[in-house]
């Protein structure tokens, strides 16, 4: 081999290690049911349209509220594998709090992004004393102490910015609209692309959820203050035994008669009428667990737990 044959092919091995230098490892996170693979379906063709070669890889089979779901998407240039290595994602995106605290080891130490939903979905083997009152055996780790040990991290309320907008099923457009204020893409071209995957008829509370999520991190990026990460409230609040009234309130439209709450409830207290909506058959075997609102993958399920003082006092007011 000749000197000049020997520099072509050192030109070449350091332009493809360029390539791969500039490869994007974004990885999504969560729980069946929240939207994982919905994000990473956008992000992969969003970066298709762009001009990007695209490497995808998901787990699928846990669409089941409960289940760990995750996504790898990797872009640029020229991409071979479609797996993060760990250590090596630029961007991990958690859409349940404790599933984004057990993939932090996969998030680049020194330069990577971390951005976090707080909302925490509680699996059942947590709450083996479902007493009300009882500790779970969830993360104990806070938003602050989490975002201390990252190169760059953000903690949002993503579930809560969704109820405001009358839409809690948009929280995982919020955390697109949050990943979106890290990648050099237009709005439009983000909003292009997600149309494409929302039912017909939601885009607009889509569009706005990812304004939101895109101008929460812009905001704190300004002004850092306004970011202030609180421990997540309690799976379930410390109400004395024997002093709470339980409640369901259920959507029959969102109710899509999957019968995981009604399999899941540890008191068997829930079944499916005769319409196959979901129902409270036994409310005095309820505990108000919240596992089957935890489970719901179609947010139909809200469990009410109402301090009895309370409710005479709303009484003698009223009165």
């Amino acid at each position: 081999m000749n000197r000049h044959s020997v520099q072509d092919a050192k030109s070449k091995k350091g332009a493809k290690a360029q390539k791969a230098a500039a490869t994007k490892n974004v990885l999504i996170v969560g729980v069946g049911g929240q939207g994982v693979i919905m994000i990473s379906k956008v992000l992969a063709l969003l970066c298709q349209t762009q001009g990007y070669q695209v490497k995808q890889s998901e787990v699928h089979g846990m669409a089941k509220r409960g289940g760990g779901v995750f996504s790898h998407v990797r872009f640029g240039e020229e991409v071979w594998s479609p797996t993060i290595p760990m250590g090596e994602a630029d961007m991990l995106i958690a859409l349940e709090w404790a599933e984004g605290l057990r993939w932090l080891p996969y998030l680049k130490p020194e330069t990577g992004i971390f951005i976090a939903d707080t909302q925490r979905i509680v699996p059942p083997f947590a709450c083996r004393n479902r007493a009300v009152g009882a500790k779970t055996a969830y993360a104990k780790e806070t938003p602050a102490e989490i975002l201390e040990k990252v190169a760059d991290g953000y903690a949002l309320d993503a579930g809560g910015f969704a109820e405001e907008l009358g839409e809690p099923r948009a929280a995982n457009t919020i955390l697109l609209g949050a990943l979106s204020a890290s990648l050099e893409f237009a709005a439009e071209d983000w909003l292009k692309i997600i149309a494409k995957f929302v039912p017909k008829g939601t885009e607009k509370i889509n569009e706005q959820a990812f304004g939101k999520g895109r101008g929460w991190i812009e905001e704190v990026r300004e002004n850092p203050a306004e970011m202030l990460p609180e421990t997540p409230a309690p799976a379930i609040p410390a109400i004395p035994a024997g002093e709470v009234d339980i409640s369901l309130d259920i959507i029959d439209a969102w109710c899509k008669s999957c019968d995981i709450c009604v399999r899941l409830c540890p008191e068997r207290c829930l079944e499916l009428n005769e319409y196959q909506i979901v129902r409270l058959k036994d409310p005095d075997a309820c505990t108000g667990c919240r596992l089957c609102e935890w489970l719901c993958p179609d947010f139909a399920i809200t469990v009410n737990r109402v301090r009895l003082d309370d409710i005479k006092k709303n009484k003698r007011k009223a009165a």
